[in-house]
């Protein structure tokens, strides 16, 4: 059974019955995790504590240069970890690289924000959960920018899939014993690290009743919360658009790590005289992904984490369908290529109603669905209403888009996709913390045409590194 990392050492912790990790595409077993409990939690939040004097003492540019040397060891690690995070998650391998590549970044940014000086922060010990989606991001994330403060940090990830976090340890090579720690273990792990009296700082990405609860908790306390939580983005088509690039953008932007995305635009809206030719030319888009094992070159789509997971995107679909939603394409679980995991085919609903299931709750599958509007000013307006969701649109005029979103008071949004640069393909966009790491730091972003990318659908002709 893994260990976890206590103050620079990997120790037992044996609190409970071990959390088993599978393939979610072959449904192989890959090993097992501690389940741990208070006693465990307890443990990492006093090394984290202990050492959280001597970091917080070091200078700003030796804090730097640490998370430089963290950056260069991630790299040299890109295969095993991007490999790793593959056979756990369910991502592509050039996703998988992506993210990795991504997670080196991020240290690098850290290091200009620590030097920057305004890093700095008061002492204290950071709990950082992180979501299955992107672990290795989120988590990397966390550290980065917590280091980059001077505090020290106890993480937890995702309990399906944190044999890659754990692996990234190996990267922490020279930093003092005590600064990270990082436990294992269900919901019950993650609400004992959240509520500890220790804990200055928790950082969340997750959903929105886990980071509702965790928020009513700090109420109590004099700890300060920082959340990142999913909701039902926008991305708004107008007619003018060029759907000969804005297709395959969006197609990858919802399907993208099998759909399993909370910090893009989830369900596209588009101007009725052009929402039938949308529909179609997404149809010719993604009927024709490969969906396969994520570990062969070629493939697009992998399986979703679990099988609970498949069953939630099933049943979403069903109720849609119910609501009067219009099946294009896919709608189930199936078994490509003979693979016992959980996949599930790429899925397109038209006609969705505007209160539809796809509007009011988040998607966590390979399902684009879309809602016709006629009025681009009350569209915008309505989305723009919605709590905490990012809008994405797609014009030829961009400038007068710019206005109506202005009009309508939206608090993040993209006009014609993000310009790419240091995000990169890493999709994490509207996630605030990744943003200032990577030195993207404004949740507004145009662009006057939608640039075509390299790393869009299909893969097969993608390089890995």
């Amino acid at each position: 059974m893994q260990q976890i990392l206590i103050n620079g050492a990997w120790v037992d912790a044996r609190e409970g019955p071990p959390l088993e990790i599978v393939n979610p595409a072959t449904l192989e077993r890959l090993g097992t995790v501690a389940n741990c409990g208070a006693r465990g939690v307890a443990l990492a939040v006093g090394a984290a504590g202990a050492a959280l004097p001597g970091w917080h003492a070091l200078g700003a540019s030796q804090r730097a240069s640490l998370l430089r040397e963290i950056a260069v060891r991630v790299r040299t690690r890109l295969r095993e970890l991007a490999k790793l995070l593959t056979e756990e998650s369910g991502k592509p391998l050039c996703e998988s690289s992506d993210c990795v590549e991504a997670v080196a970044a991020l240290f690098e940014g850290g290091a200009a924000l620590a030097e920057s000086g305004v890093a700095q922060a008061p002492a204290g010990v950071v709990a950082a959960i992180t979501p299955f989606n992107f672990p290795l991001l989120f988590m990397a994330s966390a550290i980065a920018s917590t280091l980059a403060a001077g505090r020290t940090i106890v993480c937890k990830p995702a309990q399906q899939n944190p044999l890659a976090c754990l692996r990234l340890v190996d990267s922490f090579q020279g930093l003092p014993a005590g600064v990270i720690n990082l436990v294992t273990g269900g919901p019950d792990t993650g609400a004992a690290l959240a509520t500890h009296p220790d804990i200055t700082h928790v950082k969340f990405t997750g959903s929105v009743e886990v980071g509702t609860a965790i928020a009513a908790a700090a109420t109590t306390s004099n700890r300060c919360v920082e959340l990142e939580l999913g909701c039902v983005g926008a991305l708004v088509v107008c007619r003018d658009a060029d759907l000969d690039v804005t297709v395959p953008a969006l197609a990858w932007a919802r399907l993208f790590n099998g759909g399993q995305v909370c910090t893009s635009g989830k369900h596209i809206y588009v101007e009725r005289s052009i929402a039938a030719d949308f529909v179609e030319r997404m149809h010719q888009c993604i009927g024709f992904l490969d969906v396969d094992d994520p570990l062969k070159r070629p493939t697009d789509l992998g399986p979703l984490i679990s099988l609970a997971s498949a069953h939630r995107v099933e049943d979403q679909v069903g109720r849609a369908l119910r609501e009067g939603a219009k099946l294009i394409l896919g709608g189930r679980r199936f078994r490509p290529s003979g693979l016992p995991g959980h996949f599930f085919q790429p899925t397109i609903l038209a006609d969705v109603p505007e209160a539809g299931v796809p509007v009011r709750e988040e998607i966590l599958g390979p399902v684009v669905t879309v809602t016709p509007f006629a009025d681009l000013p009350e569209a915008i307006l309505r989305c723009a209403r919605a709590p905490r969701c990012p809008i994405a649109l797609y014009t030829g005029d961009p400038h007068g888009a710019l206005r109506l979103l202005k009009e309508a008071a939206a608090r993040e949004f993209r006009i014609n996709g993000p310009s790419g640069g240091a995000m990169g393909p890493f999709g994490g966009i509207y996630h605030g913390e990744v943003r200032r790491l990577l030195d993207a730091a404004s949740a507004h972003d145009m662009a006057v045409s939608v640039e075509r990318k390299a790393w869009w659908f299909p893969y097969r002709a993608r390089e890995i590194a």
